[in-house]
């Protein structure tokens, strides 16, 4: 099934592609209208930048409960695979976890996570969320559930393979790369996945497609 994605373009020929890779989850609703100012910059720049939807996120007819790690790296791929021209894959968060399969000329990740820390994430919040209603749960008790049956997770309706690979999943090598922290020493602007809302940071935005470009042109593709 072929999926929903936003691609801005420059005015003229594109010199390359750009491929932004979300964060995960409810993550990807905070951070998508800042991405989607970066990808405006980058498209001021000459590179035309692709923002796709995965399977069971966003625009998705597909149930997020019937999808895994590895149905999201192959979606991946294979929109990868369908870009013209030098491409550079750029992932954020746990967006990292499922970039190193799709065909690229280089990769840029900002703020890379593990599989193990947004696990623990959604399931500390779904602790809080039983404790509120009155219900005794715990991260031992909800991965041991998880594990045999679908799991809802800060609103999201996981499968025990989802469960399990995000349990299991690390950041795996990429070359070119070029990794970046958020501050003072690598992207300028605020942690967004970490509000409660969905916001957004212009600087924040400029920041990340200056980066991407210098990177670009320091390897060559550009």
């Amino acid at each position: 099934m072929s999926e929903h994605h936003l691609r801005i373009v420059p005015a003229g020929s594109a010199r390359a592609s750009v491929l932004f890779v979300p964060p995960l989850f409810e993550e990807a609703n905070r951070t998508r209208r800042t991405l989607v100012l970066a990808m405006r910059a980058l498209a001021a720049e000459g590179l035309a930048a692709l923002l796709p939807d995965l399977p069971g996120q966003n625009e998705s007819l597909v149930p997020l409960v019937e999808v895994d790690l590895a149905r999201w790296r192959a979606a991946l791929a294979e929109t990868a695979s369908k870009v013209s021209g030098p491409l550079i894959i750029a992932s954020l968060r746990g967006g990292a976890l499922i970039d190193h399969a799709a065909p690229a000329a280089a990769w840029w990740r900002l703020a890379p996570a593990s599989g193990a820390s947004l696990l623990r994430t959604l399931l500390r919040a779904r602790v809080s969320a039983d404790r509120e209603a009155g219900i005794a749960s715990s991260l031992a008790s909800l991965e041991a559930e998880g594990a045999k049956a679908p799991l809802l997770l800060a609103g999201n309706l996981l499968s025990p393979a989802m469960i399990a690979g995000l349990g299991a999943a690390e950041v795996q090598a990429a070359e070119p790369l070029r990794s970046v922290a958020l501050g003072a020493d690598g992207i300028a602007g605020t942690p967004l996945w970490l509000r409660a809302e969905p916001g957004e940071d212009p600087d924040m935005a400029q920041a990340i497609a200056a980066d991407i470009i210098a990177w670009s042109r320091s390897c060559g593709i550009i």
